[in-house]
């Protein structure tokens, strides 16, 4: 039997089976993308011709706020005070803003408008659905001079807090600031966290040793990272539900580097969520995987030997087995982007997770999670077109999947046929693998970063690449604006096709490279 047949479970996640890589999507998210701009090179750049005009930019919507906070129905108590504009190539300007009522700041109520470049509002980001109202703003609990008084809308129904920030000195000498959330009529904490956040390190199994952005907290430091919207990494302790616990360390340094240690696990799943959250931003622009600044968490340690890594909608969540010998845990650089990214999709197009669109799925978050890589330029796992090359999942030190000539796994389709959507996802995923390094590498034989590739096209053709980063604008446009829930291997050309045409005109190299890659593949 494949990998990818051994690793079903029957307990949790409302008994849908995991498989290798597998990303449950249970429900799209609500959040809109940003929208890249006109060139690989620009098109995550605001398309403002100085500071100045940006600045004027957020002046104008500043002095629009009123109008906007009509159109959005917003209440009689609410303003919106702008904080930033961005305007991408296309003309969409996506405004953020933040939120007041009744004059005092609505924490956790911070918005962002997209508008098309006709002016007509398109859709509203939100931290918060919540209707913004309280019934007083008198506090009932007695307040500290320094005390703000705030609305607080991070969770549940907004209520009146009052904000208040202690200092002092962190165990290890780290100056220390933490910002105090308390309901003004209950006196209960709504939230407490150190702003001072600590960089801490970490000995990974795949990725060697790497600066992990941590948090102090009590006598000692947690793995929450406030640089990437409060990522944090829990220890399931074999379990199969719930979050268990974050994980904490005493001073700092994390992990041996082996799986007999519990914190290397926890190391390599932090470095590759922020690895990840950083591609996306510099790539994309994008923040976090719904770009809405806000990020998911990671699960390690799931499962007794289980041999797989998931991502899961109803927690937001990537999760980790340890492997059979539970000591190697899926948690290499290239998993971590794959299982986030199957989020992205889900905030996104939401590719239904069956046929030719399962597939599409599949190979978007392997053609990301290889681009993770890549960014990266990790000495010890370095950028390739292999997936899962240091899991071992096989046993054989062979990868997992090749985007080059992906049949060499055993099972995933090298070009389209009719069939190919009776395949599972993980296999029909090839064709769309195999269309992106054709794209961004081409044809024929060559050495990458110490690997060997030799890519075969279905029709004898030969197809010059464009180059990864290209690609991956092109692939990241076509997913985010063309694509939907049921898009197939045709659909999935038209949108690429679109996409590169948006980004690099009817004439451009880059179209008739589109064109060149798909039809080796066989979609025409």
């Amino acid at each position: 039997m494949t990998p990818h047949m051994n690793t079903r479970r029957t307990a949790a996640l409302a008994a849908v089976a995991a498989m290798v890589l597998v990303g449950i999507q249970s429900g799209a998210a609500n959040a809109h993308p940003n929208t890249p701009g006109d060139s690989a090179a620009t098109s995550t750049t605001p398309a403002f011709s100085s500071a100045s005009a940006r600045t004027a930019a957020i002046k104008t919507a500043q002095s629009d706020a009123s109008s906007t906070a009509s159109a959005l129905k917003l209440g009689a108590k609410e303003k919106l005070i702008a904080r930033d504009v961005i305007k991408d190539a296309n003309g969409t300007v996506h405004t953020r803003y933040e939120r007041t009522y009744a004059g005092l700041p609505v924490l956790g109520g911070d918005l962002v408008t997209h508008t098309a470049a006709n002016g007509k509002l398109k859709s509203v980001t939100k931290a918060t659905t919540a209707r913004i109202s309280v019934p007083s703003t008198t506090p009932k609990i007695k307040t500290a001079a320094s005390a703000r008084k705030v609305i607080w809308a991070g969770d549940g129904t907004p209520v009146l807090a009052l904000e208040s920030v202690k200092t002092g000195v962190q165990k290890d000498g780290t100056p220390s600031r933490k910002r105090v959330i308390t309901d003004a009529t209950t006196g209960k904490v709504l939230q407490s966290y150190e702003e001072i956040e600590t960089a801490g390190v970490g000995n990974s199994q795949y990725s060697g040793k790497v600066d992990l952005t941590t948090t102090a907290s009590g006598s000692g430091f947690e793995l929450t990272d406030g640089d990437r919207g409060g990522h944090k990494t829990y220890d399931l302790n074999q379990g199969e539900s719930g979050t268990g616990d974050l994980v904490t360390d005493d001073d700092d340094t994390w992990g041996d580097g082996t799986g007999n240690d519990r914190q290397t696990a926890a190391v390599d799943a932090h470095y590759g969520a922020a690895q990840t959250w950083d591609f996306y931003k510099s790539a994309f622009g994008r923040d976090g995987i719904a770009g809405d600044g806000k990020a998911a968490y990671s699960r390690v340690h799931y499962g007794d030997a289980y041999v797989n890594a998931f991502w899961d909608d109803s927690c937001f969540c990537m999760t980790y087995g340890d492997g059979a010998d539970n000591k190697s845990a899926l948690t290499a650089l290239d998993v971590a982007g794959h299982e986030m990214s199957h989020g992205l999709t889900s905030s996104t197009a939401n590719l239904n997770y069956s046929g030719e669109s399962g597939g599409l799925n599949e190979a978007t978050s392997d053609i990301l999670g290889t681009s993770v890589e890549f960014f990266a330029d990790n000495a010890t796992d370095v950028g390739d077109y292999l997936i899962g090359e240091k899991i071992d999942i096989n046993g054989d030190g062979s990868p997992l999947r090749y985007m080059d000539e992906p049949s060499k796994d055993g099972g995933s389709a090298d070009y389209w046929d009719s069939s190919v959507g009776d395949l599972d996802v993980h296999y029909s995923s090839g064709v769309a693998n195999h269309f992106f390094y054709l794209l961004s590498e081409g044809s024929g034989a060559k050495t990458i970063n110490g690997v060997d590739y030799d890519s075969p096209t279905s029709d004898g053709s030969t197809v010059t690449g464009i180059g990864r980063d290209k690609a991956v604008q092109i692939w990241y446009k076509a997913l985010s604006e063309y694509m939907t829930s049921t898009t197939d291997y045709a659909d999935a050309r038209t949108a690429t096709e679109k996409a590169a045409t948006d980004l690099y005109g009817a004439d451009s190299a880059e179209l008739k490279a589109v064109d060149a890659a798909w039809s080796g593949v066989n979609v025409k």
